[in-house]
């Protein structure tokens, strides 16, 4: 069984420019695994920490040189010599050197980015795919190997300067019987579309802000127009061929107490904005709707649960924060039927795959999820396989970073085919 001879760190940059780590683990036989980090754009309070310098001289603070410091002084040192194959020991004593909560000590982005190097590097010395090697630590019967259906964020919203929605994504969802390869023709062409409705009302900002247009609106709700639209143009029937989605981010407008939309002159009460979304779904008919109300609106969440849980996913994306706690607190208030899976929001590859593995049991959807400042490393694609993911969120057909995922998913579904 190979062992890890060496592992080894550098300040790399991600796809908006931003430091990250990146870890490289090389085997006494040979093979190497190569992993970087993503960064979240809004950090949730119930995440695990990345580490950052705070040296204004570097990168104005955003430098990542004492994460990988700690790659190099403490986690390597540590590591070197482990069996690699033992992902489940490498892990937990890298969670034991940090011994905080939250990784705070040796930072989520450098124990995360040694985690998935070393995942790569022991499927690369296996001479397995890495969904199929990462498939080995979890239950195998909590469903099929099969590609999860990709979430399309078109629209996005919360930047006030360009008078966008005050919710953060507008989705696309293709339906769950249509195969990869055909969800991703509908995904681009109503991204396509959508580009030409935007271009010709000279409705917004065609740069694109993380991965969907940044469109000016009249109000929140007008996005969905633009979406229906689009999807007339190209042919797609709503309802059918594809649905509706909302990532809210609710904690983003929520305010002293209070829900703030800038088309209602006054603040919502939990139950206004449980009403508001009743009405949006009504009108809508959404499939998925993503953190509605604020992380710690308990009661908010369970009286929305109540209303519209038995005809819309409603997923817990900052709610849970990827926190095997929080999981548990939504499942005893009965608040949610899906999770967003995000690994660098835990900080290592066991603790992704074991919450994705506690969220199955328990009949949730699983939805993978990127995050807003990603880089090309692919791994988010293997992983969402590999827990046999319902949904995975990798932005809309733009941007290298994005595409570079796509890509890995068409793969393995050839690969799938043969197996």
């Amino acid at each position: 069984m190979a062992k890890i001879k060496e592992i080894t760190a550098r300040e790399i940059l991600n796809a908006k420019g931003n430091p990250t780590v990146e870890a490289t683990v090389i085997l006494n036989d040979g093979k190497i695994g190569v992993a970087s980090c993503p960064t979240g754009e809004a950090i949730g309070q119930y995440e695990a920490l990345e580490l950052r310098d705070h040296d204004e001289k570097h990168f104005e603070g955003q430098g990542v040189l004492r994460a990988i410091a700690n790659i190099k002084n403490i986690i390597a040192p540590a590591l070197t010599g482990k069996e690699i194959e033992h992902q489940q020991e490498i892990d937990k004593i890298m969670i034991d050197l940090d011994g905080t909560q939250n990784k705070s000590r040796l930072g989520a982005n450098a124990t995360l980015s040694v985690s998935m190097a070393v995942a790569k590097a022991g499927a690369e010395s296996s001479v397995l795919p890495l969904f199929l090697y990462l498939r080995q630590f979890v239950k195998k019967d909590h469903g099929i190997l099969k590609i999860p259906v990709p979430i399309f964020n078109l629209i996005n919203g919360g930047k006030k300067e360009f008078n966008s929605s005050d919710f953060h994504e507008f989705l696309i969802i293709p339906a769950s019987s249509k195969p990869y390869t055909e969800s991703i023709q509908i995904g681009e062409a109503i991204h396509k579309s959508l580009k030409r409705i935007i271009e010709a009302k000279s409705a917004g900002a065609l740069g694109e802000y993380e991965e969907g247009f940044t469109v000016n609106l009249k109000t929140n709700k007008e996005a969905f127009s633009f979406l229906q639209q689009a999807a007339e143009d190209a042919h797609v029937r709503l309802e059918f061929d594809a649905f509706l989605g909302l990532n809210s981010r609710a904690s983003a407008f929520f305010k002293d107490g209070k829900y703030h939309l800038s088309d209602i002159p006054t603040g919502l009460t939990s139950n206004d904005l449980v009403n508001y979304y009743e009405e949006l779904n009504r009108s809508m008919h959404l499939l998925y709707l993503e953190d509605p109300m604020n992380q710690d609106d308990w009661d908010g969440w369970k009286l929305l649960f109540e209303k519209i849980s038995p005809t819309t996913i409603i997923a817990g994306g900052e709610l849970i924060a990827t926190n095997p706690y929080r999981l548990q607190m939504a499942l005893d208030k009965k608040t949610i039927n899906a999770i967003v899976i995000k690994p660098n929001q835990v900080g290592t590859v066991i603790e992704s795959l074991a919450i994705a593995q506690a969220a199955k049991e328990t009949g949730l959807k699983i939805i993978v999820s990127h995050r807003s400042n990603e880089t090309n490393d692919d791994f988010m694609a293997d992983f969402s396989v590999s827990v046999a993911a319902d949904y995975i969120k990798i932005g809309s057909l733009a941007r290298g970073e994005n595409i570079a995922k796509y890509n890995r998913l068409l793969q393995i579904d050839n690969q799938l085919k043969i197996l």
